[in-house]
């Protein structure tokens, strides 16, 4: 925390501000729906095409994160040269007409290139909407408003997967992605004409100067950031836990369709409304509580998501082990007992983002922000995006002769064993961020 924010009173962030953070947070959202409605998906695309489980993970996976990743650091150092709120009206237009194309596609490898214009059109998204969330908030107040941010797209997932299940089920899953597409046409044009960029560095100590920082190539860029140790094990620890909490969240529907016999529309409906409020509630609490306590000692940015990792496994591994029985049925849905460890899981797995992505903005300096969110999610994209679901699929079809139609609860077992060493990074990012005051110098 720097010292002209912690002089700033709250008060000062205006109406303006919190309005941007609410448009931000819904193209967050749509485009977080976006990924998560294949969850739901997995079944009638794998009947239509007749693909294997290690098929779909490879399109909701590789296929995007590759194109998101080799995207990922161009579309950075935009942020940090152009302004992002131009930048991103642009992406809402490319990501409206890429998503609906999906639903278009008349094949396995048309769908596959359509997912790839989804990732171009989404890699400036994350960096350039951080980048802003760090100027219309100080530090001490950042926490909460990230995990508002963060937020959305957990309870979009209610969306995402309840009334997405509900829209592929009757209408298809091509209608479903066809629909996605038409708020971000919206998005697209408030952000065109109605909004302004706010100016860079605001909270910061140094004030920003209005010029261009040195022109470094992307590898010599990419490497001053990742000499940072305490930033590098930041992101690093970011990418273990995404590979585990995104093939978790990817292959959720069909395990409850797997291993405890709902229909899909059910599966759909109970991991979109509990799992995606439990992580919302869950987002929105660690931001605020790190807020708080942060302000007494900023080893809690660090703390908080560790102590959200350990609860997190203690949570998931019975939810994995529980045997099929009913807990309770709710009209005609019934709720299996192990979806109170789910929820269990979902409110503890959260606890990391916000506080990480706030140390990452007081790591760097204004002028590189945008390319070190876009580093951070890129490495955070191939680990968990590209890696997660595919190698879920992977162990899935590995264990089939051994377990049958229970592999997969077993495969989604392996792939929780990452957030262990996620743990063990952010006590390193704490040993290194104390040395610079948790700040960054110059």
């Amino acid at each position: 925390m720097t010292a002209r924010a912690g002089l700033l009173s709250p008060v000062s962030v205006g109406w303006g501000s919190h309005g941007l953070l609410l448009l931000l947070a819904m193209v967050f959202a749509d485009n977080f729906v976006g990924r998560q409605i294949l969850a739901v998906m997995v079944e009638p695309i794998k009947a239509e095409f007749a693909v294997s489980d290690t098929a779909i993970g490879l399109i909701s996976g590789l296929a995007f994160a590759a194109v998101y990743a080799l995207m990922g650091l161009p579309a950075g150092r935009l942020v940090d040269r152009m302004p992002r709120i131009r930048l991103l009206a642009m992406s809402c237009l490319l990501w409206a007409v890429a998503t609906m194309a999906c639903g278009l596609a008349g094949s396995f490898l048309a769908l596959a290139f359509a997912r790839m214009l989804v990732a171009v059109s989404e890699s400036p998204t994350t960096s350039a909407s951080l980048s802003l969330i760090a100027d219309l908030y100080p530090p001490q107040r950042r926490s909460f408003a990230i995990s508002c941010f963060t937020a959305a797209p957990t309870f979009s997932s209610i969306i995402g997967l309840s009334i997405g299940a509900w829209v592929v089920e009757h209408y298809g899953w091509r209608s479903a992605f066809i629909a996605l597409g038409v708020p971000a046409l919206l998005f697209s044009a408030i952000l065109a004409f109605a909004v302004r960029d706010p100016q860079r560095g605001r909270w910061d100590l140094t004030p920003h100067l209005h010029t261009q920082p040195a022109l470094l190539g992307m590898r010599a860029e990419a490497r001053k950031l990742w000499a940072l140790p305490a930033y590098r094990c930041l992101i690093l620890a970011g990418g273990l836990t995404t590979l585990s909490s995104y093939a978790i969240g990817m292959w959720n529907t069909s395990f409850l369709v797997r291993s405890h016999g709902l229909s899909l529309q059910h599966a759909g409906l109970l991991a979109g409304v509990i799992c995606g409020t439990s992580a919302g509630i869950g987002g929105l609490f660690s931001g605020w509580l790190s807020d708080r306590l942060s302000r007494r000692n900023p080893h809690w940015q660090v703390s908080i998501p560790i102590f959200g990792h350990l609860a997190a496994i203690c949570a998931l591994v019975p939810y994995l082990l529980w045997p099929d029985s009913l807990l309770v049925r709710l009209g005609d849905v019934p709720i299996p007992s192990a979806m109170v460890w789910c929820a269990l899981y979902s409110f503890f797995a959260v606890w990391w983002v916000a506080p990480s992505y706030n140390l990452v903005t007081q790591l760097v300096p204004p002028d590189r922000r945008g390319t070190a969110m876009a580093l951070q999610t890129i490495v955070s994209t191939l680990l968990g995006v590209g890696v997660g679901p595919l190698i879920t699929g992977l162990f899935s079809d590995m264990l089939l002769p051994l377990f049958g139609h229970e592999s997969l609860r077993y495969a989604l077992l392996l792939v929780n064993l990452p957030v262990i060493c996620a743990v063990l990074l952010l006590m390193r990012t704490a040993s290194n961020a104390s040395r610079t005051g948790y700040s960054h110098r110059g």
